[in-house]
């Protein structure tokens, strides 16, 4: 399989109001009806989850979960909205190790067999393109995005979006801040993707020079209608964002320790004081995480960082709700 280059570009379906069966790629499926949708389902999902009801609505369905990239809170919360939701869960973590892909199996050959067994596949793989891949090479079920390499991450997209609206019941006129690996982090892709469907968005991406986003990929997104700001210093950050969301330098996506050490000591660190100087008392913050150096663990307390409250459990609410539209149960 050839890694893809080109973030902008998949071939999808368009959801178009009906996700029964619809393989789930890219947040470029999804019109501002279609989100609106999934999160009117993410509330209902919300209230079973916090309420622990007994639910049935996966009843007799099985979900593979195929992670050929490690994940603790994405494969969790795929794991858990299933089992919330009454189905069960097919898991194989690292494959390329524990099964017939470390004899030689190609990757379409996988992704066939657990389509015989499952009625749907949830993906993570580390080469950008991988899940267009899957969806092609699944005829019968539909394949979920779980984030493919440096490309995009729609699911985390949708719980990020659904913790923005939920804070300012709305999705446009807000002015956010995006820090840390602008070129390889699939959740800022993802996220400005999203963003690009709603009027009036300013978004400053904070980065060092040699993590910036793409040309191609600025170009593309700026002409969706998203209005960027690139910025490389701290001194830069406006002060009257809605929210900020830090990401980690991507390790996995560099050639040696050495490049990795020089583009993580130039990243601006999320920190009690940056807070203090720069932020707005009604903004906040989130970390797609892990938290790898990007936000200071003293921020935890602060109550404008979300990132392990509301914004990890939404991740849960939010699979529980796009599971039951694709499987047709809602």
């Amino acid at each position: 399989m050839h890694q893809m280059t080109s973030h902008l570009q998949p071939e999808v379906e368009i959801i178009n109001g009906d996700f029964k069966g619809k393989d789930i790629v890219s947040l470029d499926q999804f019109s501002v009806e279609d989100l609106t949708t999934v999160f009117n389902v993410t509330r209902q999902m919300k209230r079973i989850a916090e309420n622990n009801e007994p639910c049935h609505i996966l009843e007799g369905l099985l979900v593979g979960l195929l992670f050929f990239e490690p994940s603790s809170r994405t494969f969790g919360s795929f794991a858990a909205a299933v089992k919330r939701l009454g189905g069960q869960t097919l898991e194989m973590q690292n494959p390329e190790a524990v099964s017939s892909v470390s004899k030689g199996e190609t990757f379409e050959d996988t992704i066939q067999v657990i389509e015989a067994y499952t009625n749907a596949i949830v993906l993570r793989h580390r080469f950008a393109g991988a899940a267009r891949q899957a969806a092609q090479a699944a005829t019968c079920v539909p394949v979920i995005n779980a984030g493919d390499g440096n490309n995009e991450h729609p699911t985390q997209t949708l719980l990020d979006m659904y913790t923005l609206y939920e804070r300012f019941g709305r999705l446009d006129n807000l002015t956010g801040l995006l820090a840390g690996d602008a070129l390889n982090s699939r959740t800022i892709h993802s996220l400005l993707r999203g963003l690009s469907l709603y009027k009036n968005n300013t978004m400053y991406v904070l980065s060092p020079r040699q993590l910036r986003l793409s040309r191609d990929d600025y170009v593309s997104l700026q002409d969706r209608g998203v209005r960027l700001i690139e910025i490389h210093r701290e001194q830069d950050i406006p002060r009257d964002c809605d929210f900020w969301y830090w990401t980690r330098v991507q390790k996995e996506r560099f050639a040696s320790a050495e490049e990795y050490q020089r583009a993580q000591s130039e990243i601006v660190v999320a920190s009690p004081a940056l807070l203090k100087t720069y932020a707005k008392k009604d903004m906040i913050l989130m970390d797609p995480l892990p938290r790898v150096e990007s936000v200071d663990p003293a921020v935890d307390a602060d109550e404008r960082a979300v990132y392990l409250r509301s914004q990890i459990r939404n991740g849960v609410y939010t699979r529980m709700a796009l599971l039951a539209l694709v499987l047709g149960r809602i």
